[in-house]
């Protein structure tokens, strides 16, 4: 049964296309991966069905009572209220079966006579029925799962809604929804504020979601594990794969491999895509170290493609020094809270460090530590003289409204635009999805996924020694976060990056630190190779 029907439907807003002749169906227990480049239309397709956005020409069908859970990046969850109260608000019909219970114990306990008594027990018995079906036995343990997984601790579930920051607020609404169970869920990029405990649980929560879904998310891994068909918002067009995200990269290269040129370096990045999937698929079958090197042997055996060649050529001016940063035992606590203590690694040329821990642990507080923003409360961040160093979030922050997007990427102090070649340069840009329109844009008109290319592309032809990163995979679409990933592995400088990606992280991490991995001391970090 069709839950939701688009029939060719197009949207414009002011001289922009959107949409043309889309077509869509939800089937019942369907889980749909919605996938776009950013400013594609994706959360349009979720306001159609939402009723938020209304079709120029077309329809947008919803079966008659289907009961609809809508998620945000971007929470309006708010109110006085605590996330507690929100979600025991959830569950009213339980209390009042759980109330009309212990009523009728207390009758029964009185000692009613036989008449009464058997009424009593009939109707305690159709209660128990209800409270089957409803699963209302648990739902104190349901909502004490969601919260724990999700990372909530007692003063986050304690304080009102309106004192909790959008990263939380965030986390709460998703948790509401998930609990509600809607028969059709609409989630917009769930995965942002989520470590990998959270996303893991995420997971195994849809493994049980009898509804159906669709899910707009950039989290390959998370794609990969939870839909069963991917559906491309491409040039206006909606494109359908069956199966999950490691099936849309191989039947997508059969498709362009049947079309006329159509965008230059795609195929090359979805062949970088599916050769990782396949060497981590045999990688987790055997296990053993000597395939790892042998894995490691074939990748480097493999030859260079044009995208390689292109990123290769911007970075061959970059030099870069051997050791660039020395972290001497270094602690940083808040109040009685310490995050870390006794830290101690180097960061040499060719590292690429991924940072892994639960929220809150003291991840992105480490970053902050090594630029300068945050004094370690012990040790020495020690950084080779001549060293620079580039903050993505920074980047992204410090981004000038009135600035073009040429500007901003090509005029940085020290930018490697001004010594690889502009046709270099121009070819990385266009791997990034900046045409020339989309240069001489001011920053002010973008979209914020838009602002994130930006940044990031700042970032990567800033002629920085070490790249710093917090969560980059959240805000790109999946063609720039392929792009980014090359660019990285072929990075001859530093990156240290904070990121709950899982599919992101294995790609390019040589080396991690793993915040709480001594589950005795919560403080602990362990440094590793990968």
């Amino acid at each position: 049964m069709s839950l939701i029907r688009l029939h060719d439907v197009a949207v414009r807003f002011e001289n922009t296309q959107i949409l043309r002749e889309a077509f869509l169906r939800l089937e019942t227990g369907e889980r749909i991966g919605l996938i776009g480049k950013n400013g594609s239309g994706k959360s349009t397709i979720l306001k159609l069905i939402l009723e938020q956005v209304a079709p120029d020409t077309g329809t947008v069908t919803l079966e008659q009572g289907v009961k609809i859970g809508y998620f945000s990046q971007f929470s309006e969850l708010d109110g006085s209220a605590t996330i507690l109260e929100v979600l025991d608000g959830l569950f009213a019909h339980v209390t009042e079966i759980e109330a009309e219970l212990a009523e009728i114990d207390a009758a029964i306990a009185a000692g009613p006579d036989a008449d009464e008594l058997d009424r009593l027990i009939h109707r305690q018995a159709a209660l128990f029925e209800q409270m089957d079906h409803v699963d209302g036995w648990d739902y104190k343990r349901h909502i004490d799962t969601a919260l724990t997984t999700l990372g909530f601790n007692e003063a986050h579930r304690t304080s009102p809604i309106d004192q909790l920051s959008g990263g939380w607020r965030n986390r709460a609404a998703l948790a509401k929804i998930l609990l509600e169970r809607p028969d059709v869920l609409l989630l917009d990029e769930p995965t942002n504020f989520l470590d990998v405990a959270g996303v893991e649980w995420l997971e195994s929560w849809f493994r049980d979601f009898r509804g159906a879904a669709i899910i707009v998310s950039h989290d390959r891994k998370f794609l990969d594990s939870v839909v069963t068909r991917i559906v491309e918002l491409e040039n206006f067009h909606l494109h359908e794969y069956p199966g999950n995200f490691g099936e849309y990269v191989v039947q997508k290269q059969f498709r362009l491999k049947n079309l006329q040129s159509q965008f230059v370096h795609e195929s090359e990045l979805l062949a970088f895509e599916s050769e990782g999937i396949a060497d981590r698929r045999e990688a987790a079958k055997a296990g053993s170290k000597g395939l790892d090197r042998k894995l490691a042997s074939v990748k480097k055996s493999r030859a260079p493609r044009p995208v390689d060649e292109i990123i290769t050529e911007i970075y061959r001016a970059l030099h870069v020094k051997d050791v660039l940063c020395r972290v001497e035992g270094i602690g940083k606590s808040y109040g009685d809270r310490t995050l870390f203590e006794d830290l101690s690694f180097e960061i040499r040329r060719g590292n690429r460090y991924v940072v892994l821990g639960a929220n809150g642990s003291g991840k992105s507080t480490l970053l902050k530590v090594l630029t300068g923003e945050e004094k370690a409360d012990a040790g020495k961040v020690n950084w080779a003289g001549g060293v620079s160093i580039v903050s993505y979030n920074q980047m992204l922050d410090e981004l000038d409204p009135e600035d073009t997007v040429s500007h901003a990427v090509n005029a940085l102090p020290g930018s490697l635009a001004f010594s690889a070649t502009r046709k270099s340069v121009n070819r990385f840009l266009a791997m990034f999805q900046f045409s020339e329109a989309d240069l001489k844009q001011k920053i002010g008109a973008l979209s914020g996924g838009q602002r994130a290319r930006v940044a990031m592309a700042q970032c990567l032809l800033s002629g920085a020694s070490v790249l710093l990163l917090d969560e980059p995979t959240n805000h790109l679409d999946m063609s720039s976060t392929q792009v980014m990933e090359r660019a990285l592995v072929h990075f001859p400088g530093a990156i240290v990056t904070v990121s709950h990606d899982r599919f992101f992280s294995e790609k390019i991490a040589n080396r991690y630190l793993v915040f709480g991995a001594d589950a005795a001391a919560p403080s602990a970090v362990a440094v590793r190779a990968a």
